[in-house]
């Protein structure tokens, strides 16, 4: 746990400080309490990975306290900054459930058990967001009987927006990982090594790479390390599709997107390769998704948004005449675990989507995610890195050389 008081630890994050900056917002929203109980809020305040059903209370003064399931609490107190005195377990026995442990808990951090609390409510198209349940809601509610109910989880988005330099640390070792797995997947598969292969295969010699570069988990919910070969390429680019048992072939186009986690930072990187031999049609498209992706790390930079980005790279996809095999979208959120989905606040033209109008900021940290999918011919391309945005450019994490490379 030094790397939670050692300020000269290149990964310290102080977070005594981020809970007064949730405190500070709390008290200018007239908000007297945060329960929170998305993944992302339970990472970015309790410095510890929570997969069971977790919740953090967030009292006006003070430290917080972690509510999740009784197996998983020593486990989680050892991992985070708060420790044994702020970490508490749930379970299914009188008292002791969640909602009748928490809400006790909350009515005696409230002068005379009333208040408004703040909670977080919403969707997500990201599944294991967190947003309190319906029945969880309702239950809270009539336990708080004196209490308001408030959504207010854009404290959280606001303040976890920017990056300060121990998260982005923890991001670049997590992109150093993930080019390990990279190069381990090129060494096995090149030179024909990739003959009697089959996707899951490469998952599991990248994953092993990884782990023993320090990783701690292939983090993605969409099947941990994301490979398709031939046609499956085509599914809108191989879109979070798990590895299948399905057997790398000559002629076909490859996708490797792995995912590498050091201390909640995530390294997510996707490779793709064409199986010789290649055709010139396979290599047209080859060509214009390395243009393409290259022109679009260029054009990131503060002060660009979403829409203005896509409106420049679909002008250069229609010039070059492969605007169909675009799939729109050329980017996602990315934080600390769990907060994967959406970029800045909930204040676009549609309830919780990224706002195209978003303005970048320096030190904003997200995924460049392209997709190229061209079904009816069975190949497709993906490009995902987690980039820096700084005043006039952009700095991608993964250092593994863009390009689709020919395996003979």
């Amino acid at each position: 746990m030094t790397h939670h008081t050692n300020t000269n630890d290149p990964y310290f994050i102080d977070f005594p400080g981020r809970i007064k900056e949730i405190q500070a917002e709390m008290g200018t929203r007239n908000i007297d309490l945060y329960l929170g109980s998305r993944l992302r809020t339970l990472s970015w305040t309790a410095d510890a990975f929570c997969p069971w059903r977790s919740f953090v209370v967030i009292p006006a003064e003070g430290l917080p306290t972690v509510f999740t399931f009784v197996i998983d609490a020593a486990r989680v107190a050892d991992d985070s900054w708060l420790g044994e005195d702020n970490v508490m377990g749930f379970a299914p026995m009188g008292g002791q459930d969640q909602i009748e442990q928490i809400s006790e808990f909350i009515l005696e951090n409230l002068k005379n058990g009333r208040g408004r609390i703040g909670v977080e409510s919403g969707m997500s198209n990201y599944l294991p967001e967190g947003w309190l349940t319906h029945y969880e809601y309702s239950q809270f509610q009539a336990a708080l009987s004196g209490c308001e109910l408030v959504n207010a989880h854009t404290i959280i988005d606001k303040l976890a927006l920017i990056k300060d330099e121990g998260t982005i640390n923890r991001f670049r070792e997590a992109s150093r990982i993930v080019d390990v797995g990279h190069q381990a997947v090129f060494e096995a598969i090149r030179d024909g090594g990739y003959k009697k292969m089959t996707e899951t295969e490469i998952a599991g010699i990248a994953a092993l790479a990884m782990r023993r570069a320090g990783s701690e988990w292939e983090w993605s919910f969409t099947g941990g390390n994301e490979i398709a070969s031939g046609y499956r390429t085509g599914f809108a680019g191989g879109a979070c599709t798990p590895a299948s048992r399905r057997a790398l072939q000559a002629g076909e186009p490859l996708m490797v997107d792995i995912h590498a986690m050091f201390k909640l930072g995530l390294g997510d990187h996707s490779h793709n390769y064409l199986m010789a031999p290649v055709t010139d049609r396979q290599w047209w498209h080859a060509n214009n998704f390395v243009d393409i992706v290259t022109k679009t790390l260029e054009t990131y930079r503060a002060d660009m948004t979403p829409s203005l980005i896509a409106e420049k790279m679909m002008g250069f996809a229609e010039e070059r005449g492969f605007a169909d095999y675009m799939v729109p979208g050329f980017e996602h959120g990315i934080g600390m675990a769990g907060d994967e989905w959406r970029i800045g606040l909930n204040d676009g033209p549609f309830p919780y989507w990224t706002n195209p109008d978003h303005v970048y900021r320096e030190n904003e940290l997200l995924i460049c995610a392209m997709q190229y999918a061209c079904p009816e011919e069975g190949i497709g391309f993906r490009y995902e890195n987690p980039i820096i945005i700084h005043s006039d450019h952009c700095e991608p994490l993964s250092k593994f050389p863009l390009g689709v490379d020919e395996i003979k």
